[in-house]
């Protein structure tokens, strides 16, 4: 397919899904480095080999996977111009969003309460791994959440529809990326020791 043909709102749109590719490889990359130090650092006479994660980990993990589904879902409502449908998965969307934030947290707070925090005296280069790469996917997170709320602004505007969606399926990439990110790194630090 050649890229330069098509009028200019089709290379618009080609235009802004390269870059959020290009974004999404991008933290691919980072967080490969991350998890390739975690990995490195685990020769490390200090580290924690016999750690468990916290089960709010393992509850938001199951938490952004229903997400995935309710995205899903409100794109097919989309789809059939359903809107009302449309609104009622997009609000789910955005509230699992937030529980799983809120599940984030109470995980660092599981750590906390067997004794390690992020830095000082208590910590421990392993908790360290673990809040920097939870942390850093929560930003993530926060960022797929206000594309969720301009995406819910611009629904309430009746700015898409079943032919014109955009900026609704940029929204709903990144937000199955980020749950598919989420999925890899649980699944990663719960059995790369």
């Amino acid at each position: 397919m050649d890229l330069t043909q098509g009028n200019l709102e089709e290379k618009n749109n080609r235009a802004k899904k390269m870059m959020l590719w290009f974004g999404i490889i991008s933290l691919i990359m980072s967080f490969a480095g991350w998890t390739s130090a975690f990995v490195v650092s685990s020769s490390r006479p200090d580290w924690l080999k016999d750690f468990q994660l916290p089960n709010a980990f393992i509850y938001s993990t199951v938490v952004i996977i229903i997400s995935s589904v309710t995205i899903l879902l409100a794109k097919q409502a989309l789809r059939k111009n359903n809107r009302q449908l449309t609104t009622i998965w997009l609000m789910a969307t955005f509230v699992l969003g937030c529980v799983f934030i809120f599940n984030q947290f109470s995980g660092f707070q599981q750590i906390i309460d067997l004794g390690y925090n992020f830095t000082g005296p208590t910590s421990n280069v392993t908790m360290s791994y673990i809040y920097l790469i939870a942390i850093v996917h929560i930003l993530h997170v926060v960022v797929g959440l206000i594309c969720l709320l301009v995406v819910i602004y611009n629904h309430f505007k009746q700015k898409y529809n079943a032919s014109k969606m955009l900026g609704f399926e940029l929204a709903s990439t990144f937000w199955h990326f980020i749950d598919l990110l989420w999925v890899y790194l649980f699944l990663f630090l719960y059995f790369i020791r």
